[in-house]
């Protein structure tokens, strides 16, 4: 398995420049922004990443005022109380994305979020405290509670929220064969784990939050 600073090195040279390199890495956002941020604010993020799974983000996005006024503001209270006749209506509203799926796991990930109240917990306060180097137990965490929050969801998700996290995009996973890393992918836990103690070394190495370091690796490859 090659040094992270072999690894960088690529990757400035693919990007022309180091300068260029840096204005491509995201920052994540610090464990108290992440608390003060209301459940609202994560409902209407996590909703959004839902709904734009599979489709056109610009598209989802455009519509986006009028979710959050069928949603009432995505206001936690409000919605994890909806009727099932309520939300069968928001299938006749043209002015949203009317999936089924979709739209009963906004109710269901509502529910969810006053769960965590129940534990003593506010969205925010869940994900800031869950440890940056057991991510991959977070993904798998939110997979359990959420709706349509499996597969790559969860990890976009938290992207959007600014908690640091890898992802799994299909440049990750060519630079981690590429760098020796591993030698094949599985989907199982086992795998994700070994991928998330690979990551950690790096991030060790060089200093820099998971999000910084896999997006190094997607840019040091084709």
């Amino acid at each position: 398995m090659k040094e992270f600073s072999t690894i960088y090195e690529e990757a400035v040279f693919r990007q022309g420049s180091e300068s260029n390199l840096k204005a491509r890495l995201p920052k994540p956002v610090t464990p108290n922004q992440l608390r003060k941020k209301g459940d609202d604010w994560f409902l209407s993020l996590m909703s959004r990443r839902i709904f734009r799974a599979g489709l056109k983000h610009s598209m989802v996005d455009g519509k986006w005022p009028a979710f959050e006024d069928v949603f009432h503001g995505f206001d936690v209270d409000r919605v994890s109380q909806l009727s099932d006749e309520e939300l069968e209506k928001l299938m006749t509203d043209r002015r949203i994305i009317r999936h089924w799926g979709k739209i009963r796991a906004v109710r269901h990930n509502a529910q969810a979020i006053a769960v965590l109240h129940q534990e003593g917990k506010s969205m925010g306060s869940y994900l800031a405290d869950w440890p940056t180097n057991r991510i991959v137990m977070l993904w798998q965490d939110l997979k359990s509670r959420f709706l349509q929050l499996g597969g790559n969801s969860g990890p976009y998700f938290l992207r959007m929220a600014g908690k640091d996290t890898f992802l799994m995009t299909d440049s990750v996973k060519r630079a981690l064969l590429k760098w020796g890393a591993v030698r094949s992918f599985s989907s199982g836990k086992k795998a994700l784990l070994h991928i998330q103690g690979v990551l950690n070394q790096w991030s060790d190495e060089s200093g820099r939050p998971l999000c910084q370091v896999s997006m190094i690796l997607a840019l040091s490859v084709d």
